[in-house]
């Protein structure tokens, strides 16, 4: 409970910011928490998570997304944070990041992948919405209810459940089109100084594109993650630096990232 009450002074007081120098993005950002209630917010959020939905039981599974999101965490921008990476048993194909470094993999996802580097890609992708402080801004920008839903998740009691099925579908679904963006870029270069093939992303894209056809479950990946046109376009450019034909069909009219 002590940590909710810090939890809630954080979100729902009125915000003292400070500027912080983003590694991500090389600039000064207004900052209204520290890493250290990053780190708490997250940490009581994969609490509830973790009370609410099962954790795989296939160790393997488990321990190969371990040792690849360690290896990815060594060459991230944000090395000052202690990254958990864990499978949710869920037959969905989905990634989550949360606040402070912790990393959820659906195991529906981790059985779509086809191989490692293609497994890299979407933890390296997740990864970058941490380091860039995606999550912590949206928690910021949140409105009082999603706040407040957020909170009955982390407190528990007799609407955890939905409320934390609810919060995890926010947190999956709000990104904006340039942290989606953002965060691909990261993919890239994580991928490429950890050792992992980068192209692996766009074939896990075109594979997850055919699987979007016939996906009406809940947690779609291309549901909360976008915009998958674009997305190829760029991260091909981001790899060879050059635009390709697909790319530039699917480019923003109105800007170019």
């Amino acid at each position: 409970m002590p940590i909710l009450i810090a939890f809630l002074v954080v979100l729902l007081s009125p915000f003292q910011a400070w500027a912080d120098y983003n590694t991500v993005t090389g600039k000064d950002e207004p900052v209204y928490m520290s890493t250290e209630q990053e780190v708490a917010m997250g940490d009581s959020i994969s609490k509830q998570i973790e009370k609410e939905y099962k954790l795989v039981g296939d160790e393997h599974m488990q321990e190969r997304v371990e040792l690849i999101g360690k290896r990815l965490a060594k060459v991230c921008d944000r090395k000052e944070l202690i990254y958990h990476f864990k499978v949710l048993d869920i037959d969905d194909i989905n990634a989550v990041s949360l606040p402070g470094g912790w990393l959820y993999v659906f195991r529906g996802l981790v059985d779509k992948c086809k191989n490692d580097d293609e497994l890299a890609g979407v933890i390296a992708h997740e990864i970058g919405h941490i380091a860039a402080r995606h999550s912590a801004k949206r928690a910021q920008a949140n409105s009082i209810s999603n706040i407040a839903m957020i909170a009955v998740a982390i407190a528990g009691g007799g609407n955890a459940a939905r409320a934390t099925n609810l919060a995890l579908t926010s947190l999956m679904a709000s990104y904006s089109r340039e942290d989606e963006f953002e965060a691909d870029r990261r993919a890239v270069i994580y991928t490429k100084a950890a050792g992992y093939d980068p192209d692996a992303l766009i074939t896990f894209m075109g594979t997850m594109k055919e699987a979007k056809k016939f996906d009406i479950r809940p947690y779609s990946y291309f549901r909360s993650h976008p915009y998958e046109g674009e997305r190829i376009g760029n991260i091909h450019r981001q790899i060879t630096g050059t635009l390709d034909f697909n790319g530039w069909i699917n480019k923003p009219i109105d800007r170019e990232k």
